[in-house]
């Protein structure tokens, strides 16, 4: 349906389909017409520049045109979430819930479209997708009844004729940016507590999954979501994000939620810091896996080989550090590597069997091999991987025409020791780094030496080695004979150290980064009465009893 739009504030997005460029590309999949969405608008860029989102593994296949977010844009999307504030806040929280539910049923109703998308638009395969997407749906579901349980307290207070009362209020304009990986799971792990909690938002796409996103937040509005309440803007990190981080100094956010590099998250930090402005912070991580001699090794081999190369290695949570104990680790590595040599590789969409499919995108393939580089600088042995897969180069499990996409070998390293630059370094793709460990002591060491605390994991089915690791291991989250990745709705997710600032997402947790508690002193005696001051004071009575005698 071409509607024709050229005015730069538009229609409803309810009241109109999707605008159809082309039917050109491969299997005649269309060509779209993105658009922000701005209280309830289709907006334009002000200036009316835009970028093109193309299919990581048929680069041919260009999903659509979307706006390159202006500064203006930015601004007129938080001028939408400040207006809808006031009436969204003071709507009921069952209403809320509501709503919320409501969303959970149509991604249900509209799962396997949505999933068959994610996967179009960042490669992932269909299996994946449908786990990000199903999270979304746990994700509404759990936090639909949270509207009728957004409990404070009543409190007794010290004083007669006095009522105290706690409650929890919302913070007001959230600024939300999230990476492209998970571009399901993770904008409503962040927006749907948010806007539980009564507050507006204001979400910058990843630049690599904007017409999902608009998918999304098109569904949102379908659900009975009020205008204004969460705005869409669409473009990169270093304009539209940047220009959302920089109102936080002019005064026009309330929170921000950022999912994405360490480094980006301690600029962030520091410019939500100096204006008081909280900052959720999801980063890196360099996750450690140990497995010890007491472990099943089949069991720890599969384990290993997902958090390793499920999804390209494209996960916060991916195995970063395999740190094997001396006892079993040629016999461990020989089992690992029968498997890395079998992966399946290729577009999911087209190919049964797949492992996992390209890089998320070109800029993401060529920091990945700036990544191995640096692990043969560092002095690690490659003992498999020979970078970008084409047809000259390509290993026996790809499935397809590599010169359509942008695909990875599966790589690994050993004789990776704790000086080396890539044993602390985060490489965002299909590549572990194996370290050999003296005894459990070691391990748990060199599981804690990495600057990252995002996610970790144990195999051992030595019990004191389990507790012993899950209490000196200083990460977020842990794993007890399963895989560094993995997340449920209703479990906190989150890093310490390089990973995180402590905030969480998920779960009843997450409520806390979205709300403050207000503290309210109802004093009914008609006087001023002091706490710690007049306070009935009693006195302790002294008698004569031996009570050793009762003894």
């Amino acid at each position: 349906m071409n509607l024709l739009l050229s005015e730069r504030y538009m229609t409803h997005v309810l009241q109109v389909g999707l605008e159809v460029l082309s039917n050109d590309n491969p299997d005649g999949l269309p060509k779209v017409k993105g658009y922000n969405i701005v209280n309830g608008k289709l907006t334009s860029a002000s200036d009316g520049s835009s970028f093109e989102s193309r299919n990581p593994a048929r680069l041919n296949d260009c999903l659509g045109v979307f706006p390159l977010s202006t500064k203006e844009d930015v601004h007129d999307a938080l001028a939408a979430a400040h207006a809808a504030f006031p009436t969204w806040s003071a709507t009921p929280a069952p209403t809320r819930g509501q709503i919320i539910g409501n969303m959970g049923r149509l991604l249900m109703k509209h799962k396997d479209e949505i999933v068959r998308l994610e996967t179009r638009e960042i490669g992932k395969t269909l299996k994946e997708s449908a786990g990000s997407v199903q999270e979304a749906i746990d994700t509404c579901l759990f936090f639909q009844s949270e509207g009728r349980r957004l409990y404070g307290q009543t409190v007794n207070s010290e004083l007669p004729d006095k009522e105290l009362f706690t409650y929890r209020r919302p913070l007001g304009v959230c600024g939300i940016i999230n990476a492209c990986n998970f571009p399901a799971a993770v904008p409503f792990w962040k927006m749907i507590p948010a806007i539980m909690c009564g507050n507006t938002c204001v979400w910058k796409s990843p630049q690599d999954a904007p017409l999902l996103s608009f998918a999304l937040a098109r569904i949102m509005h379908e659900a009975g979501l009020p205008d204004g309440v969460i705005n869409l803007v669409h473009g990169k990190g270093s304009g539209a994000g940047q220009h959302l981080v920089d109102a936080v100094d002019e005064g026009l956010v309330n929170k921000i939620s950022f999912t994405g590099s360490t480094a980006v998250g301690k600029m962030i930090g520091e410019v939500c810091g100096r204006n008081l402005v909280s900052a959720s912070l999801e980063l890196g991580g360099k996750n450690p896996l140990v497995v010890m001699p007491s472990a099943n090794l089949e069991n720890a081999v599969e384990g290993a080989y997902w958090a390793a190369f499920g999804t390209a290695g494209q996960r916060c949570t991916s195995l970063g550090n395999l740190i094997i104990h001396k006892d079993l680790y040629d016999q461990f590595v020989e089992m690992f590597m029968a498997k890395v040599e079998a992966t399946v590789i290729g577009d999911s969409l087209r190919n049964e069997g797949v492992l996992y499919g390209p890089m998320l995108s070109e800029k993401y393939a060529k920091d990945f091999l700036v990544g191995v580089e640096m692990c043969k600088e560092s002095g690690a042995t490659q003992i498999y991987g020979r970078g970008r897969i084409t047809n000259d180069n390509k290993p026996d499990g790809f499935q397809g025409d590599a010169s359509e996409g942008v695909y990875m070998w599966p790589h690994v390293f050993v004789d990776v020791t704790q000086d080396m630059e890539c044993f602390h370094e985060e490489i965002f793709g299909p590549l572990v780094t194996i370290v050999k460990a003296d005894d459990f002591e070691h391990g748990l060491a060199l599981a804690n030496a990495s600057p990252y605390g995002l996610s970790s994991a144990i195999y051992t089915n030595d019990r004191l080695e389990a507790y012993r690791y899950k209490t000196g291991i200083k990460a977020g989250m842990t794993g007890i004979n399963n895989s560094t990745t993995g997340a449920e709705a209703h479990l906190p997710f989150g890093g310490v150290k390089g990973s995180g600032n402590g905030t969480r997402e998920s779960g009843i947790w997450v409520i806390e980064a979205y709300s403050y508690w207000h503290a309210v002193n109802d004093e009914l005696s008609g006087k001023l009465q002091l706490a710690q001051m007049d306070v009935d004071e009693i006195e302790i009575e002294e008698a004569e009893v031996d009570y050793s005698s009762l003894a």
